[in-house]
């Protein structure tokens, strides 16, 4: 087993590398955080509906598993350090795209390019690390990407909130006779363009870092750079030490010939020895976003509106939230390679599970009091003369069909008494939510507040409900006819009312949010990228952390793109408890079939997985 480094040996290059990486993780927690912020003021300002909205904010996940496939090709065959750069300099290109934005295509395009740097990153950043640092520290310097990235979403959050502040000042003065309805309206333009462009910072300093770094020992030994190798553990080992590695490197290369004999099936994914590794690693990483966390973390502000608190509190909210994040990864950091990733992974999941089923409760005693007056809305649907512009800029008058409603205290009680439903349990207000079918294709409204004074009126329509292009066709349903669907009519499927949670509620639920992340930090937040990059064996660790990567990215994806219309019509009870209950899996596969590799090299967690040695 290699040893540690001598204290102080070449201690400054060791911290600039974890630095550099270290904003790796940064951008993916922007990457991930920075939609949550945004998120209130694009719904409010953007004209998009909620399957869009969903899709904006799936984007990122999507573009994630578009690079993920071609994230273990690209780093084996230009290098770690080259895909590092490169997945740099496509963030920083996406945020002006995303920023300047009018419409739905210019914002699907940037966030899909973050989501491709994002996937890169995910990828690249953790196999670096894991190639380039000792077993003593990989635990701990794996552990930093994590840590960065969970102050990636603290600094994406604060900055959500400091606009939030900013919104509320707004709002008080359009009560006092000074600012108008279109005043707010300007503000929250202004304000999600913003928070996308001061993201754009740690981008370059990544970019620019990344260049100083040397490449990946291991990658250079395995294209027979062997001074190449010899030279980048020298940065941050004694020679004593590098030598005894690429030692041990050659030995285990040569073990492995003689072992595959003249049978490449025995070095492909499908070998026997490496089915164990490759399918636990697939596991555990579904699991991973199967827990709901992004969408928990990109829907925040949005889950804390919805349970009870206000534009305010619900950005204050997520900012505690993010902190807490932040801190039990700290927490994290130190007890990785301790404890061990096992009991980490345990013990986190197992807190997992009994916070979402607290969190789905507190959403079902509320939820269980819906009212559904989609024949009411129905009989409002009208059909109007749309002016709309085609693909080649030209514009033609369509038929539309739309309901507009115009949502405050007066309207709840008129839709409950048409409905022949009790208005007590709505007397401290509503939610309404609609959900509506053109053809193929369901689509969720935005939520709105009947106590919210600035809401514009909550509009659908079967325009609005049909894909703009044959590609968002796709993506929202791969097996609709969109040509069949122009020619349906607009059918409301639910208009859900929702009594509007006390504030306390409000806040336990957010009490509640901040035990899950909490959790999730000790054990899947920081272990995850650890069980990524120890499980798969050194020949194909590459293309085999793109594939379990490309599983996580592709559950998580799915998660975000159905969430709004998945809550819009069953409700975050439903959704939470669907969480909890794939949180059970997670627990087994890590309590029953994860073995322990804290301490252990690459190597011998191999070793382990071929039968020679148990790890």
């Amino acid at each position: 087993m290699t040893t540690p480094a001598p204290p102080g040996k070449a201690s400054s290059y060791s911290r600039y590398l974890l630095l550099i990486a270290g904003l790796g993780g940064l951008l993916y927690g922007i990457d991930v955080g920075i939609i949550a912020g945004a998120l209130p003021y694009l719904e409010a300002t953007s004209g998009l509906n909620a399957g869009q909205l969903s899709l904006i904010v799936a984007a990122v996940l999507l573009g994630s598993v578009i690079s993920t496939l071609f994230a273990g090709f690209l780093s084996d065959l230009f290098g770690r350090k080259a895909l590092m750069i490169t997945s740099g300099v496509m963030f920083i290109v996406s945020i002006p795209m995303i920023a300047l934005a009018h419409g739905f295509g210019p914002l699907i395009a940037g966030r899909l390019l973050q989501g491709v740097s994002a996937g890169f990153i995910g990828v690249v950043v953790p196999l670096y690390l894991a190639e380039c640092l000792n077993a003593s520290n990989r635990g701990k310097g794996t552990g930093i990407f994590q840590w960065l990235l969970t102050l990636g979403i603290v600094a994406a959050a604060v900055i959500g909130y400091g606009f939030s502040l900013h919104l509320h000042g707004i709002e008080q003065a359009i009560e006092g006779g000074t600012k108008s309805a279109q005043d707010l309206f300007s503000a929250k333009d202004f304000a999600w363009r913003s928070i996308f462009w001061v993201s754009i910072l740690p981008g370059i300093l990544f970019t620019l870092g990344a260049f100083f770094l040397s490449e990946s020992p291991r990658w250079s030994f395995k294209k027979g750079r062997t001074d190449a190798a010899l030279k980048a553990l020298l940065r941050d080992r004694s020679e004593e030490q590098a030598r005894l590695e690429i030692k041990e490197m050659g030995e285990h290369a040569e073990a492995a010939k003689s072992a595959s004999g003249a049978t490449k099936l025995k070095d492909s994914l499908l070998s026997r020895k490496y089915v164990i590794p490759f399918i636990l690693a697939c596991v555990i990483l579904a699991c991973n976003q199967a827990t709901g966390v992004n969408s928990i973390i990109g829907y925040n502000s949005t889950i804390l509106i919805q349970g009870g608190l206000n534009d305010q509190q619900a950005h204050l909210g997520y900012v505690i939230f993010t902190v807490v994040n932040f801190l039990m990864t700290m927490g994290a950091l130190a007890l990785v390679d301790k404890k061990g990733r096992k009991f980490l992974l345990t013990l986190g999941s197992s807190g997992i599970i009994v916070s979402l089923l607290i969190i789905g409760f507190l959403f079902s005693r509320t939820e269980k009091q819906r009212v559904d007056c989609k024949e009411i809305v129905q009989r409002l649907v009208k059909t109007t003369d749309k002016e709309v512009e085609n693909a080649d800029g030209s514009k033609t008058t369509k038929k539309d069909e739309t309901v507009e409603i115009a949502f405050n205290q007066e309207k709840v009680v008129e839709l409950l008494t048409a409905a022949g439903k009790d208005t007590e349990p709505f007397k401290n207000g509503a939610t309404l939510n609609i959900i509506y079918s053109v053809g193929d294709f369901t689509s969720a409204s935005t939520v709105v507040r009947s106590d919210d004074k600035a809401a514009k009126p909550l509009s659908v329509g079967k325009l609005a409900g049909l894909p703009s292009s044959s590609v968002e066709a796709f993506f929202k349903n791969p097996f609709a006819s969109l040509d069949r669907s122009q020619h349906a009519s607009l059918k409301i499927e639910n208009a859900l009312l929702t009594p509007i949670p006390s504030t306390s509620n409000g806040w336990l639920v957010a009490s509640f949010t901040y035990v899950f992340i909490a959790f999730f930090a000790v054990g899947p937040g920081v272990c995850v990228w650890l069980a990524l990059s120890e499980l798969m064996p050194t020949r194909i660790r590459s293309n085999g952390m793109s594939i379990a990567l490309l599983v996580n990215q592709a559950v998580s994806t799915t998660i975000a793109a159905v969430f709004l219309p998945m809550v819009g019509k069953h409700g975050y009870g439903t959704l939470f408890y669907c969480f909890a209950g794939f949180t059970v899996v997670y627990f087994i596969a890590a309590a029953f079939f994860l073995p322990e590799t804290k301490g252990k090299t690459l190597e011998e967690i191999e070793e382990h997985f071929e039968g020679k040695k148990k790890a």
